[in-house]
């Protein structure tokens, strides 16, 4: 069986963990008769030479042995089989030629095909659609297996091959509309995916239901299969339609906040089904987002349960949610949560990347002059996570300065909103603090007293040279003109290798000088260029917006932003705040009435 396999310069090989020197050995252990040692030997080579997925050098001179072991070997058949089709999906520079020596590999196991295992049968299909093109001489046996085939998952992974491997788009679809009269709905949904995969958009709404008939919610909403990269399954493939993802949702399969989150103005369709399910912090997170994007001021009796919760975090969502849904009351809802759970209301951050606080400043933003009792509750009792809420309120932060200056760095941002009116108290404490190096302190009192010079200070005392740049960047944009010594590090700053780097320089210059011919083309380049869902973006935005123009190079990209039916600005992990996204159609809507 393993007869070459000294021919073979293994150490001038790499699998994951470097030279393949030990792949002879282990291939020969897993041709032992002791199944304590195969099942060793066969751990160390899916881990040498698929590791999650990746292939190398040495996985495919390793293919003709496995196959043969596979074929004649003691034992573990489907194993070796499942290490084949790992080799013949897997990625990495040497896919290609790993992904030839498995096909090469392929014709003496052939006659698995009609192996008494189940599971070989169906690992062998596995490996057949994985070697795409490769497999096309093999259509003939996939088309007599599917008429030979008495087991209903072998026959539906038939079908799911066939479509994947056949080269006619006609002979396809006849077969697979010939196949929606099979009683069994495996085979049934098969067909149906298949169909649906290759369907022009919209979805025909007659194969949308039939596939949610013949699948179960578990096979809707599987996101592994052992396909290769064509194949889409029936989940994901609803996305492309949100009408058809809709019908899903409204058959109780949980879709709806994918749905919400690949296409927009889907908020109301979808907050019936995120609500019936917001049983936990991520749920009501969900709520929250999804409910400030709509008018909202509906009561909500669903989120009773959760707000008499007996854990703080999942009452501090529910309360979120109320807010951002508007919620009779809510604002009572923040204060009692306030009064029972001060600490938690304060410090607890409701995802692990989010700020502690959120829901108080929240009310604050929502509700805006409504929300002045939690305000003066703030200014009561100021802590960190709640002086945000103070911003709008400057008459109740100027009664509350010495606090505020107890809670810096905290409240850094409510002392400069106050400007002068944060008093001589302030200042002499964000200069101690500026002294000490505390950039945020030093641009605060940029603000309060006028004196850019420790800021500049600061910045130009930061060790490192790529920090250095980025605090100038964001120095000089928040300062503008009094900012101006800072203008060497930012230019330099506009040699980033990320064209979001160059363009927040570009916005930081234009603030400080208010140049926009040499600015406003390095902005444009990074809306005109990205293609990605995050949010720098919204820098370049809001820096065309304060420029009130919009670049040639810029306006198919701003148009996109304004007008596209899907997301363009991913959410990233829900926190309950309002999507971002939101935030980018607003300023892309708002550049283009600017620039008509």
């Amino acid at each position: 069986m393993l007869d070459g396999i000294d021919d073979i310069d293994w150490a001038g090989l790499e699998h994951a963990y470097g030279p393949a020197d030990d792949v002879p050995g282990l291939l020969r252990a897993a041709g032992s008769a002791d199944p304590r040692v195969r099942e060793g030997a066969l751990q160390e080579l899916v881990s040498s030479l698929c590791h999650q997925g990746s292939v190398y050098s040495a996985t495919a001179e390793a293919v003709p042995f496995l196959a043969r072991l596979a074929l004649d070997g003691p034992g573990d058949r489907l194993w070796l089989l499942g290490l084949l089709h790992g080799a013949a999906d897997g990625a990495g520079p040497q896919w290609r030629q790993v992904r030839r020596a498995v096909a090469a590999a392929l014709p003496p196991l052939l006659v698995l095909a009609a192996d008494e295992d189940r599971s070989v049968r169906r690992t062998l299909v596995w490996i057949i659609a994985a070697c795409e093109e490769a497999s096309l001489p093999l259509m003939p046996l996939l088309r007599a297996r599917l008429v030979e085939e008495d087991d209903v998952e072998v026959r539906a992974d038939l079908v799911t091959a066939l479509g994947l491997l056949d080269v006619s788009p006609e002979v396809r679809d006849a077969r697979n509309r010939a196949l929606l009269s099979e009683a069994e709905p495996l085979v049934r949904g098969a067909a149906l995916t298949d169909l649906l995969r290759t369907a022009p958009l919209p979805l025909p709404a007659a194969w949308v239901e039939a596939a949610l008939d013949a699948h179960g919610e578990e096979a809707v909403l599987d996101t592994y299969h052992p396909w290769p990269a064509g194949h889409r399954p029936l989940g994901e493939r609803l996305m492309d339609d949100p009408e058809a993802a809709l019908m899903a949702v409204r058959r109780g399969l949980p879709l709806a906040w994918e749905l919400t989150e690949a296409w927009r103005d889907r908020e109301r369709d979808v907050l019936p089904s995120l609500a019936s399910s917001a049983v936990d912090v991520e749920g009501l997170c969900r709520v929250a987002r999804t409910g400030a994007a709509l008018e909202g001021g509906a009561p909500a009796p669903w989120l009773e349960p959760s707000l008499r919760s007996e854990d703080p975090a999942v009452r501090v969502a529910a309360v979120h949610a109320a807010v951002r849904l508007r919620v009779p009351g809510a604002v009572g809802l923040v204060l009692r949560l306030m009064d029972e759970l001060p600490e938690e209301a304060a410090s607890l951050p409701l995802t692990p990347f989010s700020a502690p606080g959120v829901v108080v400043p929240a009310a604050v933003e929502v509700f805006g002059a409504a929300a002045r009792e939690v305000a003066l509750r703030v200014a009561d009792r100021p802590c960190a996570g709640w002086v945000d809420a103070l911003l709008p309120f400057p008459e109740l932060a100027a009664a509350c300065l010495p606090d505020l200056v107890r809670l810096l760095p905290a409240s850094a941002g409510v002392l400069a909103s106050l400007g002068p009116a944060a008093g001589a108290a302030a200042a002499a404490a964000l200069r101690a603090r500026a002294g000490a190096g505390d950039l945020a302190a030093a641009t605060a009192l940029a603000h309060v007293t006028g004196e850019a010079g420790p800021a500049v200070a600061v910045v130009r005392a930061l060790l490192d040279p790529l920090t250095r740049r980025t605090a100038a960047v964001r120095v000089a944009g928040e300062l503008g003109p009094a900012a101006a010594a800072l203008l060497p590090l930012v230019e330099e700053r506009l040699l980033a290798p990320a064209r979001e780097g160059r363009a927040d320089a570009a916005a930081a210059i234009w603030r400080v000088t208010g140049r926009t011919h040499d600015t406003a083309p390095v902005i444009a380049d990074q809306l005109a260029r990205g293609r990605d869902l995050h949010e720098p973006h919204m820098d370049a935005l809001r820096a065309l917006v304060a420029m009130r123009l919009l670049p040639a190079a810029a306006r198919p990209a701003v148009e996109h932003i304004a007008h596209s039916p899907r997301r363009v600005v991913s959410g990233f992990l829900c926190d309950g705040t309002p999507h971002p996204d939101l935030t980018a159609r607003s300023l892309a809507r708002e550049l283009l009435a600017l620039a008509g």
